[in-house]
C-alpha cells in the first residue's frame, strides 16, 4: 500500500454507452494530479456490452474485477475496496452525474483538513422530483440513526482514507449502507459542494423498490428503533384494548343489548387495526430475524470470478 496513492473504485452495471466518455474525462483528470494511481472498475454482472469494454481499458494503472453475477452496487463497491491498495479511495459513480474533475478538490480538502471521510454535497441537482424527495428521506434517516450531521448521504463521490476502508472491509456486513458504515470508523468527517450532471446515458438503476430496500438496509442495519417501536405500540395497543373493552362493558350495560350490536362495525375496525400492527411487527421482526440468518450463513457477499 502507498499513502500517497489514489485509488478510484467504480462500479458498474450495464454502462455501455457511458463507459469510453467515463474514461476520456477521467483519465486525464488522474495524470492531471501528477502522483500515483489506480482506477478500480467492478463489473457487477453487466449483460451488456460493458465488461468488453472495460476489458479493452484494463492495463497497469486500470484494474477490471468481474463479479461473477449481479449483487448489487454496495457489493460492487465493497469488493472493489478488497482489490485497491491506495492509501486514499474515491468512489465514484459510472454514470457521470458526479463528474471526475472533483476528484482533486476531494482529495485537497482531505488532506488539507486531515479528514478520514470526505463526503459531497451535490449542488443543482439534475435529478428527479421523486429521487430528490427520496434523497430527502434517506438523508434525514441517516442524520437520526448515526447522529452524524450530514446534508447529503446518498452522493457516491465520496474519499476514504485506507484505515476506514480496512475497517469496512473486515466488517464483513452482507447488507448495509456505506456512507452511514464509514461514520462507525470515522472521527474526522468532512463535507465540500461539487456540481452534478445529468447521466450521460442510460436510466437509473433505482427504482422505487431498490430505494425502499436501501431504507430497510439503513434502518436496520444501524438502528433498534423498529423493535423497540413495536414495543411500545404493543403496549399502548394492550392499554387502549383494555380501556376500549372496559368502555363497551359500561355502555352495554347502561344502554342496553341492543347498543352493542350497533357498535360491531367499530370492533371490526379495531380488530382490523390490531391485525395490521400485528403484521407490521412480524414483518419488522423477520426482517431482523432474516439478516441474522444472511450473517449465520457466512456466505460471500460477492464472488469475484476475475481480474483483468
Amino acid at each position: 500500500m502507498e499513502q500517497d496513492r489514489i485509488s478510484v473504485v467504480i462500479p458498474v452495471y450495464n454502462e455501455e454507452q457511458g463507459l469510453e466518455e467515463l474514461f476520456r474525462q477521467l483519465l486525464p483528470v488522474m495524470e492531471g494530479m501528477s502522483r500515483s494511481y489506480e482506477i478500480v472498475l467492478v463489473d457487477d454482472g453487466s449483460t451488456d456490452a460493458s465488461l468488453e469494454i472495460l476489458r479493452r481499458h484494463a492495463g497497469e494503472k486500470v484494474r477490471v474485477v468481474e463479479l461473477t453475477r449481479n449483487y448489487g452496487q454496495h457489493a460492487a463497491v465493497f469488493a472493489g475496496f478488497e482489490s485497491s491498495d491506495g492509501g486514499i479511495v474515491v468512489t465514484l459513480d459510472a454514470d457521470l452525474q458526479n463528474p471526475p474533475r472533483e476528484i482533486p478538490r476531494l482529495v485537497a480538502a482531505m488532506e488539507e483538513g486531515d479528514y478520514e471521510v470526505v463526503g459531497t454535497i451535490r449542488m443543482g441537482r439534475q435529478d428527479t422530483l421523486f429521487r430528490r424527495i427520496a434523497s430527502r428521506a434517506v438523508n434525514a434517516m441517516a442524520r437520526k440513526i448515526t447522529g452524524v450531521k450530514l446534508n447529503d448521504w446518498g452522493c457516491m463521490l465520496r474519499a476514504y482514507r485506507r484505515e476506514v476502508v480496512e475497517h469496512m472491509v473486515n466488517s464483513r456486513e452482507r447488507s448495509t449502507f456505506i456512507p452511514a458504515l464509514a461514520t462507525t470508523f470515522a472521527k474526522r468527517i468532512a463535507e465540500i459542494e461539487v456540481g452534478h450532471n445529468e447521466r450521460f446515458a442510460g436510466e437509473s438503476k433505482y427504482s422505487l423498490l431498490k430505494l425502499v430496500s436501501l431504507q430497510f438496509d439503513l434502518l436496520t442495519s444501524f438502528s433498534e428503533f423498529p423493535l423497540k417501536l413495536m414495543l411500545y405500540l404493543g403496549f399502548f395497543m394492550a392499554f387502549f384494548g383494555m380501556g376500549f373493552g372496559a368502555f363497551l362493558a359500561v355502555a352495554r350495560l347502561y344502554f342496553g343489548a341492543h347498543w352493542a350490536a350497533q357498535g360491531v362495525f367499530t370492533l371490526f375496525a379495531v380488530l382490523f387495526f390490531f391485525m395490521g400492527a400485528q403484521f407490521l411487527a412480524f414483518g419488522l421482526m423477520g426482517e431482523y430475524v432474516g439478516r441474522i440468518y444472511r450473517e449465520v450463513k457466512s456466505r460471500p457477499s460477492y464472488t469475484v470470478r476475475r481480474i483483468y
